[in-house]
């Protein structure tokens, strides 16, 4: 049954009876307007959830990105040192390789100075032809080990100081045409200072036990100048456990002298030096119970009582 009006009416407990009259379509369009506002207030309590949902997965992935950036940023880090360390080393070896070409290119040099000198076969000593090399095939790894590289090349560097001094001695020798008096260690070695120890046998400083004193030792003041006892070439200088700072001279003739325990060092190896320049300063390195110059004369790997060598007066 259709109708086209409803009445309501309003009955209070007291007072006059109100009636109300509403017609079929506003109670419909009534109803149809709860009836939207429920279904968006449904859907807007929905959304709110989801978009809560959302930005709590969100803050998660934020979270998580946050840790991963800062592990990367760790890992990074952590990578960076040794990198950059390699690069560093690498870059010492590379300048080092620079060195060695240049010392073998001077070795070069002198190799056929004394070959002109010494008048001697240059069909059999010819320092302009290249090395010639031999051996057994070896297969090498990509992977290239620095710190193997970094010994190899420290004892190369170390062979091709003692390889040029030996030249040198050899080129000073032919050169100055010395006689063997005039290699012999002549002058005192040091600027000042007086003997406090003679060679021999004698009460060891640090453990008062008996014990051989190869050298000679003078006192002097901390910085004196330790002095070259005769005209030589620098075979050694560097440093020593026993001896600290110290410096070793071929003479020529077998002739060698050591100048240890100085506080610093004003030669290298191969450097030919006069009698009486000045080869570093007195000091305290090494073995030492105080500032002193420990001076050493040897011939053919020999040792020999320093003191007969010494000026008198």
């Amino acid at each position: 049954m259709k109708f086209r009006n409803i009445s309501l009416m309003l009955v209070p407990d007291s007072g006059q009876v109100r009636r109300m009259r509403i017609s079929a379509f506003s109670l419909r369009l009534a109803c149809l307007g709860i009836l939207c506002l429920l279904v968006f207030g449904a859907w807007g309590s929905y959304s709110t959830f989801h978009l809560y949902q959302l930005e709590q997965q969100n803050a998660a992935l934020q979270s998580e990105v946050a840790a991963v950036s800062s592990e990367y940023q760790k890992e990074t880090a952590r990578l960076k040192e040794p990198i950059e360390a390699d690069r560093q080393r690498m870059a010492v070896l590379a300048r080092n390789i620079g060195q060695v070409q240049a010392r073998l290119t001077r070795l070069d040099a002198l190799g056929s100075r004394l070959v002109q000198v010494a008048s001697l076969d240059k069909s059999e000593f010819d320092f302009t032809a290249p090395p010639a090399f031999g051996g057994p095939r070896v297969v090498l790894s990509p992977f290239l080990d620095v710190a193997e590289l970094d010994i190899n090349m420290q004892s190369l560097n170390t062979h091709l100081a003692s390889v040029d001094a030996q030249l040198t001695t050899i080129d000073y020798l032919l050169e100055q045409d010395r006689g063997e008096k005039a290699a012999q260690p002549h002058i005192w070695p040091s600027d000042g200072g007086w003997l406090s120890s003679v060679y021999g046998h004698r009460a060891d400083p640090f453990t008062g036990e008996k014990a051989m004193h190869r050298g000679v030792d003078i006192a002097n003041r901390y910085g004196a100048s330790a002095l070259a006892a005769s005209r030589g070439v620098v075979v050694f200088a560097g440093k020593v456990k026993d001896f600290g700072h110290m410096v070793e001279i071929s003479h020529g003739y077998g002739y060698r002298t050591r100048y240890g325990h100085l506080s610093k060092l004003t030669v290298k190896a191969g450097d030919e030096v006069r009698s009486g320049e000045v080869l570093g300063h007195v000091g305290s390195s090494g073995r030492s119970t105080g500032p002193h110059l420990h001076y050493e004369v040897h011939r053919y790997n020999r040792h020999m009582n320093p003191y007969k060598f010494l000026p008198r007066g």
